[in-house]
């Protein structure tokens, strides 16, 4: 009797096993939605990563000017803000075998939202107002749909983003017109955030702090300024909530010669390089970080759509992909591993006012 042939024949069926579930995760559906304010409507789209392309798949009116989206934590939920009266966050389940969006509800915003974000668990949904220098908490229901709103903070002038850190226990908002971000304490229990001691870390004068991204490790904050396109690099204190700050550098590229209105910023999922959107020039720089001390090597600029106030990367790390306001286009560029280069793009059109972009893999 052959005693190898039992193993054998085990091992080829995990090898067939470990195969299939290989070209299950290769071949899983992924989803890209694109607010488009002045057509009031969300475009979804499939990112085909064999291909390099995106495919259209629905256009979903909203009835109302939609700008910043957010995903729940299960994936689920996609959540948009109308920044047209009445001011409202629109709550879709997203179907994961199609990418489509059908509506479970609305609920009203404290105010015209710059920025949307659900904390760790998905009970609580945040956002910043940029012409009433304020933050909210919306409660969310166990079907996903936003609630009543919880809580309404003053802040400084034209709050403009607003996040939790991984730990879920502190917050962080961006007051462009105080150059300030402020830091709070988060009751998830309760849905409400106090004052962090301190309350308030500087930027620098007139730089306009806009959006930033928390590393992996969460040990560093990337801050990206509007009004001069600084980008600013901080330690972050986990324990207490609190930045210090490391580094500068800026996200112009060399010979800018006008009034710099920086945008987006994000990290590739493996942390090895940040890309930041400058509206004036058009471009999109990169930036490689140094792993053991997270500051930023500049890497120089690319070209992109006209007006890039928004742009995602996908899960893989290998996609970049682009909104132009005023080109009402949406550029997908390959990303290089070894150096960070963004490729040539593939371009498709978009509803009128490209502004968000919200990434999803199919579970």
């Amino acid at each position: 009797m052959n005693h190898r042939t039992p193993i054998l024949r085990a091992l080829q069926g995990a090898a067939a096993l470990l195969s299939v579930a290989a070209m299950g995760q290769a071949w899983a559906a992924t989803w890209v939605y694109v607010s488009n304010a002045d057509s009031q409507e969300i475009s979804v789209l499939e990112l085909d990563r064999t291909e390099g392309v995106l495919k259209p798949v629905q256009t979903l009116n909203v009835g109302g000017t939609v700008m910043p989206m957010a995903v729940s934590p299960d994936k689920r939920v996609l959540y948009a803000a109308l920044r047209s009266q009445p001011f409202r966050v629109v709550s879709m389940s997203i179907d994961a075998a199609t990418g489509k969006l059908q509506k479970l509800g609305e609920a009203p915003l404290a105010d015209s939202m710059a920025n949307i974000d659900l904390d760790a668990s998905g009970k609580w949904l945040f956002a910043a107002s940029y012409q009433g220098g304020k933050i909210s908490v919306n409660a969310v229901g166990k079907d996903g749909a936003v609630g009543p709103i919880q809580q309404l903070v003053q802040t400084g002038p034209n709050a403009h983003a607003v996040h939790a850190d991984a730990s879920n226990r502190f917050v962080l908002a961006t007051s462009l017109g105080g150059d300030n971000v402020s830091s709070w304490r988060f009751d998830a229990d309760k849905g409400l955030l106090a004052a962090n001691d301190p309350p308030l870390t500087m930027s620098t004068a007139k730089s306009g702090p806009r959006h930033f991204v928390w590393d992996k490790a969460q040990r560093h904050v990337y801050l990206l300024n509007e009004l001069d396109a600084s980008l600013h690099v901080y330690a972050w204190d986990a324990a207490r909530g609190t930045l210090k700050l490391e580094q500068s550098t800026t996200t112009l590229p060399p010979g800018f010669a006008g009034k710099p209105w920086a945008a987006d910023l994000h990290l590739t999922p493996d942390g090895r390089y940040l890309y930041a959107s400058e509206r004036t020039s058009s471009t999109l720089s990169a930036f490689k970080v140094d792993a053991a001390s997270g500051q930023l090597q500049p890497l120089g600029q690319t070209p992109t759509e006209k007006g890039p106030r928004g742009f995602a990367i996908d899960s893989s790390g290998r996609y970049l992909i682009a909104a132009g306001q005023e080109s009402h286009g949406i550029s997908l560029y390959p990303i290089d591993p070894a150096t960070g280069a963004l490729g040539k793009p593939s371009r498709v059109t978009a509803g009128k006012n490209p502004n968000w972009i919200e990434i999803v893999d199919a579970p």
